[in-house]
């Protein structure tokens, strides 16, 4: 990795058209930035390089494979230094599991940058390696790029607020990236976690809700104070509703250019039982989502 105080921004690469689109989009965050690249694509071997464990023939077989991935990694820095002839851009070929590998250097990255399921693909889920690296509660703020977008566009950067720590560090990530690409910040606060549709029980139940409105728009300025005077050039906008956290988000996600969440760090059986506001997102957004862990 890159000397103390240039961290790099690392792009996983696996072949696949959408991580090619993100390792694009992470060389347009670099730049903006102003930090190094690294691309890395994990040579998951079913034996690893310093095992005593050897095939025959393995070696035939491993030698043009890292020749082909080389190349193939030679293409991508050449399409990054296109985006920006000064960017420092270097490629990485290591052996191991991918969550593995990835996970210890986005522990000393500024940004870990993977590609995401297609978006055409209604039933697709996040990669085993995407969903694994997302659940750790440590490591740099992780962006999935889903959908067609390498680069943001004119639409909003949305921002899910519920007063966490977590989400404060997502607040400070949307304006930083508000700020650097000239968009709107749009700061969103579901308050109802019910599991009953809310909209259809307002007649029947006999709730205070213009008092949990206004306890909302308090939590959402509270959650906000402060950022404005840090980024007097990002206008605002903010959204208080009943719906689900990952409904609200997503609707008004549709037009952005970048949604930001933070991760709670839930463990898997209880984001199996209890559901996770950061992996629905994570599946389902028609744009790039970044997913700031609690650690």
């Amino acid at each position: 990795m890159p000397e103390a105080g240039r961290k790099a921004i690392v792009a996983g690469f696996d072949l696949s058209e959408s991580s090619r689109r993100a390792v694009r989009w992470a060389a347009r965050e670099a730049s903006a930035r102003r930090r190094p690249l690294v691309l890395v694509h994990v040579l998951a071997w079913p034996f690893e390089e310093r095992t005593s464990v050897r095939v025959p023939g393995e070696a035939d077989l491993r030698e043009p494979l890292q020749q082909a991935l080389r190349r193939e990694l030679g293409v991508l820095e050449t399409s990054c230094r296109e985006i920006d002839p000064a960017l420092e851009v270097r490629s990485d070929l290591p052996y191991g599991d991918p969550a593995e590998v990835l996970g210890e250097q986005a522990a000393e990255a500024e940004l870990l940058v993977l590609g995401g399921p297609r978006i055409e693909e209604e039933l697709g889920v996040l990669g085993s390696t995407s969903a694994e690296l997302l659940s750790r509660r440590m490591g740099a703020p992780v962006v999935v790029v889903r959908g067609n977008r390498e680069q943001p566009d004119s639409g909003p950067v949305v921002v899910g607020v519920d007063g966490s720590s977590t989400s404060r560090l997502a607040i400070g990530f949307g304006y930083d990236f508000a700020s650097r690409h000239r968009r709107e910040l749009v700061a969103v606060h579901a308050w109802s976690d019910l599991p009953l549709d809310p909209f259809s029980r307002v007649q029947q139940w006999e709730l205070p809700w213009s008092e949990v409105r206004d306890d909302a728009l308090e939590v959402l300025a509270e959650s906000l104070a402060g950022w404005g005077e840090k980024y007097p050039d990002v206008a605002v906008r903010r959204a208080v509703t009943p719906e689900k956290p990952s409904q609200a988000l997503l609707r008004e996600a549709q037009e952005a250019s970048l949604l930001v969440v933070g991760s709670h760090g839930r463990g898997r059986i209880r984001r199996a039982l209890l559901g996770s506001v950061s992996h629905a997102v994570v599946n389902r957004a028609p744009c790039p989502v970044a997913v700031l862990r609690a650690g």
